[in-house]
Formats: C-alpha cells, structure tokens, sequence
C-alpha cells in the first residue's frame, strides 16, 4: 500500500508529507501532499470493484450540491494490479479529524455542539435531491437477511431515497463537520442512513437519543422504521461476522423493541449487502 500511495503521488504529479495515515482493515492509506491537498488510495478486490473509476466520489463532485459538506475531489487515478483494483484520490486536505479513528460505532460522548446537527441534516436534505448512481441495499439482500439475523420476514423496501450509505461516526469529523467515504452512495431506504448513525450509537445513549430527536421526522414514519430495521440487520450481520462485539447485545434488544421479535443470538454470516 505504501508503494501504491508512492506510485499514486507520481501519477498524479504531487508529493506527499508527513507520516501515511491507515484506514479500515489496511485497504486504504493516505496522506498529506503539498499544495494542501490528501491523497487517498483505495484497493479493492478486482471482481467486487466497479468498472468505472472511483464511481463513487466523482460522480458525487458531479452531482451533489455543494451544500453537502465534503470534500471536493482534484483528480483520479486508477491502475490494475492483478487481482486487485488500486484508486486514488486527489482531494481536499480536512484539517478537524474524525470522530471515531478506530471503530465505526461510538464509544463516548464527542460533545458536538448544536451547529455541527444542524449541518448533518441540512447536508443530508441537499443530498437527497442529487440523482443517485446505484440502488444501495437490494431487496434480495434484505430477503436473505432479515430471516436469519432479526427472525422476520424482510419487508418491501419501496420508498428511497438518495443518501451517503455509510453514515457512521469514522466518516464524520469533529466541528465543523465534514462526510467523508463516497464510495458507496446511492439510493438508500428512506431512514436508513440516519438509523444507521443511531445503531453506531447505542453505546452512548445521549448521542443516540439526540439522533433520534434531530431525525424524528423520519425515523418515526412507517417507511423510518424500515429504514431502522435494515441498518439494523446489517450491524448485526457484521456481528455475526466477528464485529461489534461489544455493540451485538444493544443491537439484538433494540432489535426487539423494534419488531417484537428477538433476533438469533448468533448466526454465520453468508450473505452481502
């Protein structure tokens, strides 16, 4: 990977400063670069990564308002490597760190002030008029799913919504925000993104109701709580893949109180999103 970021920074004619920085499971590195800039390097396994290059986020600079507070992209690279798939990124340096560096669901309290909330839904409202590339979270995963991680039938997921798809707490930074990783958006169920911010947050218990009250609007509405039901079947698909381990028992009980029915306390994970 460090060989990848090298090749990247020549490609795309800059030079990168300071110590790499890793991401989730050492698929991704990045650094700074002079001329104030970051270089992201993303590798994929060759036949799970979209043909086009970086889909994701330079779809996102062509079609998302510049209402949504995110970086901006400056130029891609992509190269083949074998069975793996390399993308770079050249996009805006963002100076306030994340969240949570370490794991995608919340573990304390980060004392966001009232306006870093009302970015988060003014971004998500601007978000939900761009035209989305792809339908995120297929009807057939969810048929799969649901039986075997909350023990019902998946319901039909017919109402969606254009939205970031992966929207927890290593993809947004500290005041003032900015939603990182757009690798993914898309067409999502109505209410999925913010329930999936609210289950990443069960363990703080103030931060979750406070999500709950800054989105009660969706959230409490029939189509809102399909939306909690799948990010909740999506955690604890993750659980049952040796993830969350701490989070997999909160998961299981709001699980319940949502759908009445308390979910399997474990299940091998055989299907994907």
């Amino acid at each position: 990977m460090e060989d990848a970021l090298a090749h990247a920074a020549g490609r795309l004619s800059t030079t990168t400063t300071g110590t790499p920085a890793w991401g989730w499971l050492g698929r991704t590195i990045g650094s700074r670069t002079e001329g104030g800039h970051w270089l992201r390097v993303h590798c994929g396994e060759a036949s799970k990564t979209p043909a086009q290059r970086n889909e994701g986020i330079a779809l996102a600079e062509e079609r998302v308002s510049g209402k949504v507070s995110r970086p901006h992209l400056h130029d891609l690279h992509r190269w083949d490597g074998g069975e793996h798939v390399f993308e770079a990124e050249l996009i805006d340096y963002i100076a306030q760190p994340v969240i949570s560096p370490e794991t995608p669901d919340l573990t304390e309290d980060p004392g966001l002030p009232d306006s870093w909330w009302t970015t988060l839904r003014e971004s998500l409202d601007a978000l939900s008029a761009a035209e989305p590339p792809r339908e995120t979270i297929r009807q057939s995963w969810a048929d799969r799913v649901f039986p075997e991680f909350l023990g019902i039938p998946a319901p039909a997921i017919t109402e969606r919504i254009t939205g970031h798809a992966d929207l927890q707490w290593a993809n947004l930074t500290h005041d003032p925000l900015v939603i990182l990783d757009w690798e993914r958006w898309g067409a999502v169920p109505v209410g999925y993104d913010p329930a999936m911010l609210y289950v990443n947050s069960l363990r703080v218990p103030a931060v979750a109701d406070r999500i709950r009250v800054e989105f009660a609007h969706i959230l409490d509405t029939p189509a809102g709580r399909i939306g909690e039901q799948i990010a909740l079947a999506e955690m604890l698909q993750a659980v049952g893949r040796g993830w969350y381990v701490e989070l997999g028992p909160i998961l299981r009980q709001r699980a319940e109180e949502l759908t009445g029915v308390r979910p399997p306390a474990s299940a091998p994970a055989k299907a994907t999103a």
